[in-house]
Formats: C-alpha cells, sequence, structure tokens
C-alpha cells in the first residue's frame, strides 16, 4: 500500500486567541474529508501576547499533528513564515492565514492542481472583503511591483498558495533578514499556477496589517526583487546632469556671441538648487535602502531564535538548529 500524502499545513499567528481553535477544526474538518491524505498543522506564534500560545498549547496536547513554533519575539510575518516553510516536513505545504480569510474549503482543489504536475498553487483573489480604497491600493501594489520586477510576480496573488517539497528545500538554504516570501517562490520557477476565489472579511480578532505593514510589505517586494529604482535614480541623475550643461552652454553662448544682458535670476537659481537638493535626498534615501539591507545581511544574525516548540521540530538545517536556542517542550 502506498503511504497517504503528507500535507503540511501552514498558519502564521500573532495574537489570534479568537481565531486559533476555529483555524485548527476547519482544517482538520478539510482533511478528514481527505482519507488518502494526512496533515501536520505547523502554527508559527510570533511571541503573542494573548492566550494564543496557551491555547495552541492546549490543542497540541490533544492532537499530535499539531506542531507549534513560538518564537523569542515578534520577528515580523515574513521571517516567521520562512521558519514555518523551513520546518515543513511534508510531500507539498499549504499556507493559509489564521483568521481564515482564505477558505480552507478549497485545499483539495489546490491538491488536486498539484497532482497534475503544478509545483506552486496559489490563489488570485477575485475580490476582496476590504474596504474600497484599501482593495484598490492592494491590487495597484501588485501591478507595480510586477511592472518594476526583474521576476514575473502573479497579480492580486496574495499568501494562499501549495509549494511543492521540491521548493521546500530551495527555501531551507535561504538565509534572508527582510525576506518577501511570495516573490521569492515566483522566482525560483517550476510550474505555477493560480485558481480565482473571493476573500472572506474578517470573522474575529483584529488585522495586523496596518496600513504602515502594508507599506513596508511593499517596499520589501519592490527592493526585493527590482534594480529599477536605482537605474531610475541614476537616468534621472543623467538627465538632469545633461540638462544642466546644455543650460549652461545655453547661457554663455547668449552672454559671450549674442550679447544678452539677463538679470541675475535669483528666483531661478534658488528653485534650481532646491530641485537638486530634493533630487539628490531621494535618490540617496533608494540608496541607503538597499545598503541597509546590505549591510543587515552582512551582520548574518542568527535566524529567528525560537523559544519553545510543541510536538517536534521540523527538518530545518543543521546551521539554522545549531543559530537556535531550542527549548523542547514536548
Amino acid at each position: 500500500m502506498t503511504a497517504p500524502t503528507l500535507v503540511s499545513v501552514l498558519v502564521p499567528a500573532y495574537n489570534e486567541e479568537a481565531n486559533v481553535e476555529r483555524a485548527y477544526a476547519a482544517i482538520v474538518a478539510v482533511f478528514d474529508a481527505l482519507p488518502d491524505h494526512d496533515c501536520e498543522i505547523i502554527f508559527t506564534d510570533n511571541h503573542s501576547t494573548d492566550r494564543t500560545f496557551p491555547l495552541l498549547r492546549a490543542i497540541a496536547e490533544r492532537d499530535p499533528r499539531v506542531r507549534v513554533i513560538r518564537f523569542a519575539r515578534n520577528y515580523g510575518y515574513q521571517r516567521s513564515l520562512l521558519i514555518a516553510y523551513q520546518s515543513a516536513r511534508g510531500d507539498c505545504s499549504v499556507q493559509i492565514d489564521c483568521d481564515l480569510q482564505d477558505p480552507p474549503d478549497r485545499i483539495p482543489e489546490m491538491l488536486a492542481l498539484w497532482r497534475q504536475g503544478h509545483q506552486v498553487v496559489y490563489g488570485v483573489r477575485r475580490s476582496l472583503a476590504d474596504g474600497p480604497l484599501t482593495a484598490a491600493s492592494r491590487r495597484w501594489f501588485y501591478r507595480m511591483v510586477n511592472a518594476l520586477s526583474e521576476d514575473d510576480l502573479p497579480h492580486d496573488a496574495g499568501e494562499f498558495r501549495l509549494v511543492d517539497a521540491r521548493l521546500l528545500t530551495e527555501l531551507r538554504a535561504v538565509r534572508d533578514t527582510s525576506p518577501y516570501l511570495r516573490g521569492l517562490i515566483s522566482s525560483m520557477g517550476f510550474s505555477q499556477i493560480g485558481f480565482e476565489y473571493d476573500r472572506a472579511a474578517r470573522v474575529a480578532g483584529e488585522s495586523k496589517f496596518p496600513f504602515s505593514k502594508m507599506v513596508g510589505l511593499a517596499m520589501d517586494g519592490v527592493l526585493n526583487h527590482s534594480l529599477i529604482p536605482l537605474r531610475v535614480a541614476s537616468g534621472v541623475g543623467i538627465a538632469v546632469g545633461v540638462a544642466t550643461m546644455l543650460g549652461i552652454v545655453g547661457y554663455l553662448a547668449g552672454r559671450v556671441i549674442f550679447g544678452q544682458n539677463w538679470p541675475a535670476g535669483f528666483a531661478t537659481t534658488t528653485l534650481l538648487l532646491l530641485l537638486g537638493i530634493m533630487l539628490n535626498a531621494l535618490f540617496l534615501g533608494i540608496i541607503g535602502e538597499y545598503l541597509g539591507r546590505i549591510f543587515m545581511q552582512s551582520k548574518a544574525r542568527p535566524t529567528p531564535i525560537i523559544e519553545a516548540q510543541l510536538n517536534g521540530a521540523g527538518p530545518l538545517s543543521l546551521e539554522s538548529q545549531a543559530s537556535t536556542a531550542l527549548r523542547e517542550v514536548r
């Protein structure tokens, strides 16, 4: 008899005490209807300050399929999620948010597409439960990142995705201090396919992605997958330099050859100086963002430190295991 397919379900959580039981029950219900599949449910607790971790501990005690990784502090959504991918032991993994805005009942459809030979199956948000401004901002963001990126990133694709074990192996080698997993997985290639779905509204708890974090995620998406901002800075700098040289030549020609007696032009000079200062500040800021990321990467700090693990460790690389302070709770 062939062994059942093991699916790693990755569920990031931060202050989700109102949702963890619901998420667990919904995922288990899906796999109870899939007799040829086993699942491991990996909750990553990004150092929640509410009752999330005690609730996860209680779930893990009654169900050995549930694994919980609690971090020593809040390392941010993307870094904690990378640890979840690196810990997965399944033939494939499915990432789903704890608030169940992405429907677990679409997992069988994702598995069917995976069995057709696609290594990545991602959800494309046909509709969003956000307000019109937020929804429009999200759609604009995906198109902007794709336009600026050198990789082919899908439009309107969120975090709801299935990833084959082949890519999980590659993700275990990633040592990125500011990962952008949507783009990273998309850039790996292989056969990738999307399916449309309607994203539901959050039923309980509060969103952990205010506008400021959405802006930060947008910056990660652009800066991690594109050198175009640097090239734009260089191009504008060259254009401004050429225009300045032409202006100087024109001024000298008018003054020396044609005998023009123009006024001193204090206002024009002031405006040009302010324009130059503004452009310098803007492009130095862009360069600074890239240099800052290089600096953080070069420090080679440990991967997110794991404070506690429930129901066993995953297949993190030896390097990752050596760089984390593990306390086996069970």
